[in-house]
């Protein structure tokens, strides 16, 4: 079951080695995947349910990959992954031109394939960042604009990296961010050793926020994924926030 930020992805892909071993490597990054083997199927699950993103094989039975994506650039502008064999230039352009967003040729990294993802629902989801001044659970503030963290009215010294974890969680409480998600929006890049660095971090913000990881506060383990914040509310209310005077999607 999918939480409201989960993001969904429709994989169609006719070859059920490559379905299976892509589907379950997409579920461990904490994507919420539907894995079909047809073009029937695929128009079929795509019509009933909401996806931020369809990765698409182009040599499907039933319906041809071409006319899928026909079918969803119909109605929907969702971003698309073109996947295939094919990697004759003519090919690829045809597939861009029926209205993929991206083309990836087999045989492909899995990583790669999660980095494309990523850039694709950066730049669909640029508009709906949450842009706040501040956010306040119960006795901890962070100040966006100010970089500023407070716990019960105390100042912690936060260093940029620790500050920028610690706000990139708190915006969506309650939500799963994997590793390499953090390590992405954080740090801005990927590279060999990317789990140690992220727990490093958190193991200093940890202990700069007295959150002892065996009965955490703010900052929780998700065994296998990566890491989620809860607030405690103070007053009432779980987050108070202030519009942001940065620009959409600075």
């Amino acid at each position: 079951m999918a939480n409201s930020e989960t993001k969904r992805i429709l994989f169609v892909e006719d070859e059920q080695s490559i379905r299976d071993v892509i589907a379950a490597y997409l579920e461990s990054e904490g994507y919420w995947v539907t894995a079909v083997g047809d073009g029937e199927a695929a128009i079929e699950q795509f019509h009933a349910h909401a996806f931020d993103v369809v990765i698409l094989d182009l040599m499907l039975p039933k319906v041809s990959g071409e006319q899928v994506c026909k079918d969803i650039r119909n109605g929907s502008d969702v971003p698309i992954i073109m996947l295939t064999a094919k990697g004759e230039l003519d090919d690829r352009i045809s597939g861009l031109e029926l209205g993929a967003d991206d083309y990836l040729v087999k045989p492909f990294s899995p990583r790669e394939l999660i980095a494309r993802i990523r850039a694709l629902l950066r730049r669909a989801n640029v508009n709906e960042e949450p842009q706040r001044d501040k956010l306040v659970y119960g006795d901890l503030e962070l100040d966006i604009t100010a970089h500023r963290a407070v716990l019960a009215g105390e100042d912690l010294d936060l260093t940029a990296s620790e500050f920028k974890l610690l706000t990139t969680l708190a915006r969506y409480p309650g939500r799963v961010y994997s590793r390499m998600e953090l390590v992405e929006k954080v740090l801005g890049y990927d590279f060999e050793g990317y789990e140690r660095t992220v727990d490093s971090h958190i193991k200093n913000l940890r202990a700069k926020l007295h959150d002892d990881p065996r009965d955490p506060r703010f900052i929780f383990t998700v065994h296998g994924v990566g890491y989620r914040f809860e607030g405690q509310p103070g007053d009432g209310d779980a987050m108070k926030s202030e519009p942001s005077k940065e620009s959409i999607g600075s």
